[in-house]
């Protein structure tokens, strides 16, 4: 522990650096190979949607002991369906509510193919005699919610631009955090599409939830960055250098916020989709685990790096840049100016042996 306070502390002082911001080449080769991974998992293999957005069947078992309405049942009657053979109910969401009953949703099924499902159904639970009331779920009701939450994201972009905006008088702050974004919730996409989970309305939640957490980790370094940029005139750093400052003193901050996140969205993950089953709950956790992680990669790698990028044509960065360009060939050319240190009045004699004012030991 103390030996990683003394790196953060290195970092914040700039006695050590990871150059982010400088790597330019390297940082958006690995971030758009992430992204294009992303993008052709969404291409090979769509994206899943729950019954909520796509319509289906949904079966309720009413009526039962504690036993049979118990997750073991649930996992049973699970594989039960899936082993009828329909591909329509390859993937069932099975639930228990409340403490005597079980829900089983899947896709739309034919009449003979919904009696052989409740026919697995009951020889799951053993009691052939239970009652199976069938209903069909309305793709309008995840439609609207599809469309809300669009809408919900939209808002929310555009409040981003403004408070951005106003908060660092920099509209190019506003357009690095919104590309920032896009890239957090491409890459959340990609892991929906790679692992096969069903998009319901519990990972849209999750998803426009990570979107906050994202642009607050931005803003943080985009504030350090501005504070270390304030006097470009007056510092010795070019704008990357100020800027890459800003992440290497925000990195420990962000790592830690990140774990901390992470940890409990994990177990989560874990708990739901190893002891539960399909439930919303995991779909919820997966969304928020994946963009949370993003969230901070591209805090780090991504905001700061298109936000330099975006301000390498200004004038005052460009003339910072020659200053701290020229101050490095000076110290090149003259490498004890550097550090010969300026005389001033009662200024302690240093030992050559011990290293140490004279007169002490």
């Amino acid at each position: 522990m103390g030996k990683f306070s003394r790196i953060g502390n290195d970092l914040y002082n700039g006695k050590r650096s990871i150059d982010f911001v400088g790597r330019r080449t390297l940082w958006y080769v690995i971030t758009g190979l992430i992204v294009g991974v992303a993008l052709l998992s969404v291409i090979v293999k769509p994206l899943h949607f729950g019954i909520e957005f796509t319509g289906g069947t949904e079966y309720r078992i009413s009526d039962l002991s504690s036993a049979q309405a118990s997750q073991s049942s649930a996992d049973e009657v699970r594989a039960a369906v899936a082993d009828t053979g329909f591909p329509e109910a390859a993937s069932p969401t099975v639930t228990t509510v409340n403490n005597d009953a079980l829900l089983v949703q899947i896709e739309n099924l034919s009449t003979e193919e919904s009696k052989t499902v409740q026919e697995a159904i009951l020889a799951a639970l053993g009691d052939d005699q239970l009652q199976v009331s069938q209903s069909d779920v309305s793709a309008s009701w995840g439609q609207e919610v599809a469309q809300r939450a669009g809408l919900g994201v939209l808002v929310f972009l555009i409040i981003v631009v403004l408070f951005i905006w106003s908060y660092f008088r920099e509209w190019k702050m506003s357009v690095a955090a919104i590309v920032a974004l896009i890239h957090d919730i491409v890459i959340t996409i990609g892991v929906y599409a790679a692992s096969g989970f069903p998009v319901t309305p519990a990972a849209v939640t999750g998803l426009l939830a990570i979107l906050g957490f994202s642009l607050y980790d931005t803003v943080v370094v985009f504030d350090k960055i501005r504070e270390n940029t304030a006097e470009m005139s007056k510092t010795r750093l070019s704008y990357a250098d100020a800027t890459n400052l800003a992440v290497n003193q925000t990195l420990v901050r962000s790592v830690n916020t990140g774990i901390v996140a992470l940890i409990p969205l994990g177990a989560i993950l874990f708990v739901s989709a190893a002891m539960l089953g399909s439930s919303s709950l995991k779909d919820l956790a997966l969304s928020q685990f994946v963009g949370m992680a993003a969230g901070v990669f591209s805090s780090v790698f991504v905001a700061p790096r298109v936000l330099v990028h975006m301000k390498s044509g200004e004038t005052a960065v460009i003339q910072a840049d020659r200053r701290a360009k020229a101050r490095a060939r000076n110290r090149a050319a003259d490498p004890y100016a550097a550090v010969v240190p300026e005389y001033r009045e009662n200024m302690p004699v240093y030992d050559e042996k011990s290293g140490r004012p004279e007169g002490r030991r």
